[in-house]
């Protein structure tokens, strides 16, 4: 190689940096393929087990389950999408039709699991706060309802997505511009924050009021405590998972048109969080096995759930 091809290379690197089309640093793209490789091989073995306890395994569908149901479905995507995201990053893919396809379904899962645990939150809320109208609103039905309204929201918010990106060049998974429209302000407020507040005020509601209630047996303390751990440990794994992505995604978004060192280090603190929130799909699983004494059953003889099968006897109602 030339001085002069040198060189023109180096500008290259540049204009891409400062255009916004920022190389994926070496070692992020190492973390990202180890760390996104366990991800997805868990992931779709934790996910597809779970689907088909729930839908094949269990008896009649409830409320719960059918949240979870879309849950997995919504984790599994994500799952099956990230070897295709390794790729394209590791071949430095360029924004064609193929990864439009597999963006636009990697880019659903977020949102929808975001609202989905929102709704199983909310949920548990009603059922405990207020027993009675529960029994109204409540149903298999309306949960069905519910999650078709979200899954058409969530894809019609990556399709204005897509749109938004349309005729932009770089690399797959990596460039998205975002300085023509205001998608990542809607993002933040109407899948993160939003749903994040009420998690909140749903998760503590529920916690005060185990805590209040009256134990008339030392096994009905014991299942109340497990209870209050699991909400807790619910509501944890969501800020951790879910909170550093929302927080470098809108701090790219108000930084874009900052100078060029600055956006860097955004994009590489964007990638490293995103993969945070990809373990979510993972934590998920596990708290289905957590969650529901029939699920145990049906699946503790599975390898996925072999191991944990001694760890929990918490079920459904108990958790409530």
């Amino acid at each position: 190689m030339t001085k002069d091809s040198s060189h023109e290379l180096t500008s290259l690197y540049i204009n891409m940096t400062c255009n916004g089309s920022i190389k994926i640093d070496r070692d992020i793209l190492i973390f990202e393929l180890i760390s996104s490789s366990l991800v997805s091989f868990f992931g779709i073995i934790l996910n597809t087990t779970a689907l088909w306890v729930f839908c094949f395994k269990l008896g009649k569908l409830t409320e719960t389950r059918i949240y979870m149901i879309s849950l997995a479905v919504a984790d599994l995507m994500l799952a099956l999408t990230l070897p295709f995201k390794m790729y394209f990053h590791s071949y430095n893919w360029p924004v064609d039709l193929f990864c439009r396809i597999i963006f636009s379904l990697y880019c659903m899962n977020m949102p929808m699991s975001i609202n989905t645990i929102t709704l199983i939150a909310l949920d548990r809320y009603i059922a405990i706060k207020y027993p009675l109208k529960a029994k109204v609103i409540r149903s298999p039905r309306n949960a069905v309802i519910v999650c078709l309204i979200f899954w058409l929201c969530c894809f019609l918010f990556t399709m204005l997505q897509l749109y938004g990106t349309e005729g932009k060049e770089g690399i797959c998974f990596y460039e998205i511009s975002t300085k023509h429209y205001p998608v990542i302000p809607i993002k933040f407020t109407i899948f993160f924050f939003i749903p994040l507040v009420i998690l909140l005020l749903c998760s503590t509601q529920v916690i005060r009021r185990l805590k209040k209630k009256q134990n008339t047996t030392l096994q009905e303390e014991k299942l109340t405590q497990k209870a209050i751990c699991l909400v807790s440990m619910n509501l944890v794994i969501f800020i951790i998972c879910f909170l550093p992505f929302h927080l470098s995604l809108l701090s790219k978004y108000l930084v874009d048109a900052a100078e060029c060192e600055r956006r860097s280090t955004i994009n590489k603190t964007l990638h490293a969080t995103s993969v945070m929130a990809n373990l979510n799909c993972c934590l998920d699983a596990i708290c289905y096995y957590l969650v529901a004494k029939e699920f145990q059953q049906a699946a503790g003889h599975l390898p996925p759930f072999k191991l944990m099968q001694s760890k929990s006897n918490l079920t459904e109602d108990s958790q409530l």
